[in-house]
């Protein structure tokens, strides 16, 4: 068993305009109203990176951005996660449709924009990050992946680490053959030992056995949980917006989840 203590969270998706309007949401204290995922622009790039950015970058940039202001922490010295179940669907089929046409002729900010550590390059651009950072895929489970990268460097390395986890939806024709829902965006600022910005801590811990991932409680939000894998995070999410003792169970592996168990924090004193 891993334990991480969580300082700060991030959200954007379809009604949900980051944590202070999602939170009460997720909660159930609030109506959930389905509508248009709204990024905000990351003010941190400069102009011309901004213009350039694909819109899972701009997603990933902006649930990072809101999981390290809430924590107060600076994210250029902050061990990074970044899990996508397929990276920019949007870039790729315009590398495609040039592939197949008369010209081939491949923009190279296309080609920058198609690799699947993209998003971490903007953010160390975006922030001036110099620490590690990991990008990772493991289709619908890449959320609970990324989730145990970030404890286990957390863990080994005794440092905060963020996990940042994006998904959107492909354009025709790929999107017959690999379908994600929506626009979904989560980050969340974890460190191994409770610190004065922690509000939850998380055991984690593998499970045998093929037992059914936890659902959401609102039905519109388990359907875009079920269709969109980053947000296979947000029953997860909502235990954190209750602020209670919760167990939650993500999918993993054919013959594996990863259990949650899920509480409040106990924040150390400050010294007089």
């Amino acid at each position: 068993m891993m334990s991480l203590y969580v300082e700060g969270i991030g959200i954007y998706g379809p009604g949900l305009d980051g944590w202070a309007q999602s939170a009460p949401v997720l909660a159930g204290d609030t109506e959930y109203i389905p509508a248009p995922a709204s990024i905000p622009p990351c003010i941190l790039l400069p102009a011309n990176e901004r213009r350039r950015a694909p819109q899972t970058v701009k997603l990933a940039l902006a649930a990072g951005t809101e999981a390290f202001a809430a924590a107060g922490r600076d994210p250029a010295g902050a061990v990074t996660i970044f899990a996508s179940s397929g990276g920019d669907g949007e870039t790729i089929h315009d590398i495609l449709n040039v592939l197949a046409s008369p010209l081939r002729e491949l923009s190279p900010t296309k080609f920058h924009n198609s690799v699947h550590n993209a998003a971490a390059g903007y953010w160390s651009i975006a922030t001036g990050a110099t620490s590690a950072s990991t990008s990772l895929c493991a289709h619908d489970d890449s959320f609970a992946a990324g989730l145990l990268e970030a404890a286990a460097q957390a863990v080994a390395a005794g440092e905060a680490v963020a996990l940042i986890a994006y998904d959107v939806p492909y354009p025709a024709p790929l999107f017959a053959v690999r379908p994600v829902g929506a626009i979904f965006g989560a980050a969340l600022v974890l460190s191994p030992v409770p610190t004065p910005a922690s509000f939850a801590r998380l055991d984690l811990a593998l499970q045998p056995g093929s037992a059914a991932a936890s659902p959401a409680a609102i039905p519109a939000l388990e359907e875009l949980r079920a269709s969109t894998p980053a947000a296979r995070c947000l029953p997860l999410l909502a235990a954190l917006a209750s602020g209670m003792a919760a167990n939650v169970t993500l999918g993993y592996l054919d013959d594996m989840n990863l259990h949650l168990a899920i509480s409040p924090a106990s924040r150390p004193e400050q010294p007089a």
